[in-house]
């Protein structure tokens, strides 16, 4: 078994350190461009859906079940045929539900404009008019999600992800304490970066909250509902919509999903979802902006994947493509790192994404490394609000877009950046010493 790095001594880590540098400038004189730093589908799952191309060819397949030109004008918040395919993959009535354009990150940014302008369903006093507005944000966590909050100036608190969600006696304090925080990001299954699912006492102690804010929103992404990786191994969440209704807190989440990982991510759809009165008010104010989504789009995922079982199969497809690359970035990490001390990361059971843990202070330089020697690594800092990573720890690694060899390249570079970057602040802690 390898020695911790803690343990070696000064003239070890000069030693490993020398070795280390001759085989980086050999990476360095590669001239590789590989990338890891978004979650993005390869074109091996895109081909998967090119069929959905070929199931509008006569006229009268651009007419919904009820009759509906879809090439006219008209329908505010879905076909029918999607809003019943999508309903019941969500666990949600068909009223229940807006089907929108390919980007739920779009529908999550206009949703918190509207309440920052309008107010939302609880309250008609606008955000804007609030001294602060806070957001609760579990960390690691999507950095989209706080950019769009840092966009619309809505102050942001970390609180710690733990194995089964976030850390609920903090955010429960914080939430009873503080009107000024108006909500709360939620990744809740296979989460962003870490590839956390929350538990159902997780997802009961959020459904049960108090918040000091009365129009407080739980801003749910369910973003890998459907992306397992396991056949044996899947991770379920209970339904918040339905345990907020036993607490009487319906009209608190806000449900978003998309298929922009399931069919293709730039013609997908995006799907938002609450209780009746907040959808209501939703699409009270999203017909002041919109004469309605694309239709044909939304028909032609129906007619390509026809069901849930459907959407179910093609996903098994999306995880044969995926599994053996999430395989290789585990198998790497424990071949290079075990027994050194200088590394911990997640084993996600579905989502995109694994979570690496560098020794704090290290991230930054990791991150340098492998970008010298053509590994594109998401930015360090990007997980948390502000681009702050507090430990200067936190690696989100992206395994899906490269292809296995490109993968397994990528792996070996960033286990000797780890390395390298680890024994050089062990060298300068020896002589602070």
């Amino acid at each position: 078994m390898a020695q911790p790095y803690s343990a070696l001594s000064t003239e070890e880590i000069k030693g490993k350190l020398e070795k280390f540098y001759q085989l980086y400038k050999i990476y360095q004189g590669e001239d590789l461009k590989l990338d890891m730093s978004r979650g993005k589908p390869c074109t091996q799952q895109l081909d998967l859906s090119m069929g959905m191309y070929k199931v509008l060819e006569d006229t009268r397949d651009f007419f919904s079940e009820d009759g509906f030109d879809c090439r006219n004008y008209g329908i505010l918040d879905g076909v029918p045929e999607a809003k019943r395919l999508f309903g019941e993959l969500m666990g949600v009535p068909e009223e229940q539900l807006f089907i929108g354009g390919n980007s739920s990150l779009n529908l999550m940014y206009d949703a918190l404009a509207k309440f920052m302008l309008l107010g939302n369903a609880r309250s008609e006093r606008p955000w804007c008019r609030e001294e602060k507005v806070k957001f609760i944000c579990p960390v690691p966590g999507y950095d989209r999600h706080f950019g769009i909050c840092e966009e619309l100036g809505i102050e942001m608190i970390n609180v710690d992800m733990l194995p089964d969600g976030p850390d609920m006696d903090a955010v429960e304090a914080l939430v009873a304490q503080d009107a000024s925080i108006k909500g709360m990001w939620s990744v809740p299954m296979y989460s962003n970066p870490e590839g956390t699912t929350y538990s159902a006492e997780t997802v009961r102690r959020l459904a049960a909250m108090k918040p000091a804010a009365p129009d407080f929103v739980l801003m749910w992404d369910n973003a890998y509902m459907v992306h397992h990786l396991e056949k044996e191994r899947r991770d379920s969440l209970p339904n918040i919509l339905d345990v907020c209704a036993e607490y009487g807190s319906e009209d608190m989440p806000l449900v978003f999903t998309s298929t922009s990982k399931i069919s293709l991510p730039g013609s997908g759809l995006a799907i938002m979802a609450g209780s009746r009165r907040t959808m209501a008010y939703m699409k009270k104010r999203i017909l002041a902006q919109t004469i309605g989504p694309d239709k044909i789009n939304q028909l032609r995922h129906v007619r390509f994947f026809k069901d849930v079982d459907g959407i179910m199969a093609h996903m098994e497809k999306h995880a044969a493509i995926i599994r053996p690359k999430f395989e290789l970035v585990d198998t790497m990490l424990h071949r290079h790192l075990d027994g050194r001390e200088i590394g911990r990361w997640s084993k996600p059971y579905g989502g995109y994404f694994i979570s690496f843990f560098t020794l704090d202070g290290c991230a930054k330089r990791v991150e340098q490394l492998c970008g010298d020697c053509g590994v594109k690594l998401t930015a360090v800092g990007a997980t948390y609000p502000y681009g702050k990573d507090p430990h200067d720890a936190n690696i989100r690694i992206a395994p899906t877009y490269p292809s296995l060899e490109e993968l397994q390249k990528a792996m070996e570079i960033f286990c000797l950046a780890v390395k390298i970057a680890s024994l050089e602040q062990a060298a300068r802690e020896r002589l602070a010493a």
